[in-house]
């Protein structure tokens, strides 16, 4: 399979959509997570400004487990209570976080984070993991990029059901 990103180009809306186009493009026909997980990975990381991590953390029945990333190496194990991707996990609500010194519990894998959003990943009522993204730049994410980040994750989480 050849794959070539195209860069991308007008609204951050229209960047989105091109991303999620990008995205399914390279899940296309494959349905193992870890290959999808990391291409996804790379590909938001490429594709994004102003981010310091991008990756998966994985549910394992007890707690995530790092999976699949682009950045610098992660912390490997997080409990459900603990820290942005346990708030995401247990809400299974979009994290947002402006400021992660200002986040209760936050836990600091990369001193130079400073803003995060989380999408939590379900499968019905089953919970696959949690999409993460790190920025040093504070206040990173708006609701723009939380859309667009969910609608990436939509493609995944469709790519397992094959």
């Amino acid at each position: 399979m050849s794959f070539t990103a195209t860069a991308l180009e007008g609204t951050k809306a229209e960047q989105y959509e091109q991303l999620r186009l990008q995205a399914q493009a390279l899940v296309d026909g494959e349905s193992d997570r870890v290959a999808n997980a990391a291409n996804i990975s790379a590909l938001v990381y490429h594709a994004l400004p102003e981010v310091n991590w991008v990756g998966f953390y994985l549910f394992d029945g007890t707690e995530l487990v790092v999976g699949p990333f682009q950045g610098q190496p992660a912390c490997v194990r997080i409990a459900l209570d603990k820290g942005v991707c346990g708030a995401a996990a247990t809400t299974r609500e979009t994290q947002r976080v402006a400021d992660v010194h200002a986040f209760e519990g936050h836990i600091a894998c990369d001193a130079a984070t400073r803003s995060e959003v989380v999408v939590p990943l379900y499968d019905g009522d089953d919970l696959i993991g949690v999409f993460d993204l790190d920025s040093p730049v504070p206040d990173r994410f708006d609701a723009d990029d939380q859309a667009g980040l969910e609608a990436v994750a939509d493609v995944f989480l469709r790519s397992l059901r094959g």
